[in-house]
């Protein structure tokens, strides 16, 4: 709206556009102001009434989000995954009086992965894709080229699942068939099962490749194996003994937390605000108020989507805290996993602190008095941010080449540690802080870790003469002092986007 308005483009902000099923007149007046020679219609308003939307010279098109007509309907994009189909896409269609059965003009398509969810789809695929088809289609139009392809019913399913009662979890299904219905649900209306006597909403599901970490059981209801709660997430079986995770819980309040905190949940203080901090919340209680605009006062209870909010409102909630909060970075998730605005203020000062980082780490260290200092030296496998001995408990001792002495006994890593150290290194890789952030701040770690480096050079280059048998100066100058130099150069170039 902003890059329209620029351009000189009429803009319209309604809340609404219809009420109790009519057709507001001022709506429909604003729409058919511009004299549009064609109406190009996501897929978020489709049900506008054809008498909205009609345009005499060429109509209207329609983006969907589905393969047509194998699904159909404000639920198609889910059904493509509760279904294990293997392609996803979109279609762009003329409108007709069923708005999604009118005659196609193009349709894209792409591959469906394993853990994809409904918004890995839209943002890997539907939203960039979508917007390029949009524009061919509209120039297909104005060369008079664009087909008009008509639907066959054949196969076509309009079921939807919108309501919460038709989405409960039944356990006696293999692991695939379950996360596709827990992946199919998110986010709305969220795959739910019933724990200690009351309903939990499943969220953010992938299946489980690697070996089944460790964790504490979980009755749940229906399921004939207990959940596991792990450092990572909630571990569930399948009837084929397989397994799948999930990262989010959401209980009936409302309230989300990560699954991993089931058992600890609301044990975390409340924080007291500095007076900055009092700024930059009354700053996103203005937000909310905009956002929630038929909220009369946004009080410490008043709650996002029980106010009305969607999930087009969670994007735009996060961008403008973005824009008016210092660049401030927050996830989707921040708002689901606190929809009170107390607690998403109390969550938000906690990511401005630092606090909704990981712990600090716990290292057992050998120390050795070498070349007139201390050094320490972690001997434990470094697994999923964590140092830990070896599964089997084994271990062997590594050598100082220069004199065949044992500098310590070092963890022997088995099968287990490599699997588990790799399902790790993937899960960061993909849905780690690494990926989500900008170029730029992952130049500033770069940057940071090469300072780390060139801090404690000393110290790292006799740890690497006595376990490489290499000479001093020559580790000090090359082996660390090359290091240094090399993760500058490619700090440099990470915002160095052509």
């Amino acid at each position: 709206a902003l890059a329209a308005e620029k351009d000189g483009t009429p803009v319209f902000k309604f809340p609404r556009w219809r009420v109790k099923g009519k057709t507001i007149k001022e709506v429909a007046e604003a729409y058919k102001s511009v004299g549009a020679e064609l109406n190009v219609l996501p897929f978020c308003t489709q049900f506008i009434p054809m008498d909205i939307i009609d345009s005499p010279k060429h109509g209207s098109i329609i983006y969907h989000p589905s393969i047509l007509p194998r699904h159909r309907g404000a639920s198609a994009i889910n059904w493509t995954l509760i279904m294990g189909d293997k392609k996803a896409g979109f279609s762009v269609f003329w409108a007709d009086d069923g708005l999604d059965t009118g005659p196609i003009l193009l349709q894209r398509s792409c591959d469906v992965e394993p853990n994809d969810t409904v918004d890995a789809l839209y943002n890997r695929f539907l939203f960039p894709e979508g917007i390029k088809a949009m524009v061919e289609a509209v120039q297909l139009i104005a060369d008079g080229k664009a087909p008009r392809i008509p639907q066959l019913e054949e196969g076509a399913t309009y079921e939807g699942i919108q309501k919460k009662e038709n989405a409960e979890i039944s356990w006696d299904q293999s692991a695939e068939v379950l996360h596709n219905w827990i992946r199919g649900h998110d986010k709305v209306p969220g795959a739910w099962t019933e724990i200690n006597g009351q309903m939990v909403t499943f969220y953010g599901s992938s299946l489980l490749k690697s070996s089944v970490p460790p964790g504490e059981p979980l009755e749940i209801k229906g399921a004939k194996k207990p959940g596991l709660v792990t450092k990572n997430g909630l571990v569930l079986f399948g009837n084929d003994g397989k397994a799948l995770m999930v990262r989010n819980l959401q209980f009936e309040d409302g309230r989300m937390i990560p699954a991993s905190q089931y058992f600890s949940a609301g044990e975390t203080s409340v924080v007291e605000l500095t007076p900055e901090e009092v700024k930059v919340a009354g700053t996103i209680k203005v937000i909310w108020a905009g956002i929630l605009s038929n909220v009369p006062v946004i009080e410490d209870s008043t709650d996002f989507f029980k106010s009305g909010a969607s999930s087009m409102d969670v994007v735009r909630l996060v961008e403008e805290i973005r824009q008016k909060c210092g660049g401030l970075q927050l996830q989707n998730e921040d708002v689901y996993m606190a929809t009170k605005f107390a607690d998403f203020i109390q969550r938000v000062v906690r990511k401005l602190r630092g606090e909704d980082q990981e712990v600090e780490l716990v290292v057992d260290y050998v120390s050795k008095e070498v070349n007139e200092m201390t050094v320490k030296m972690p001997y434990q496998c470094f697994i999923n941010g964590q140092f830990t001995d070896a599964d089997d408990g084994k271990t062997y001792d590594t050598i100082n080449p220069t004199d065949g002495s044992t500098i310590c006994k070092v963890a022997y890593a088995s099968l287990v540690d490599v699997d588990k150290a790799v399902a790790a290194a993937k899960d960061a890789f993909e849905k780690g802080e690494w990926g989500r952030m900008n170029a730029r701040e992952r130049g500033r770690l770069m940057y940071r870790l090469a300072d780390l480096l060139e801090e404690n050079q000393e110290e790292l280059a006799t740890i690497e003469a006595l376990d490489s048998g290499a000479v001093y100066t020559l580790a000090l100058k090359t082996h660390i002092g090359m290091s240094v130099q090399t993760f500058r150069y490619f700090a440099g170039w990470c915002d160095k986007i052509q």
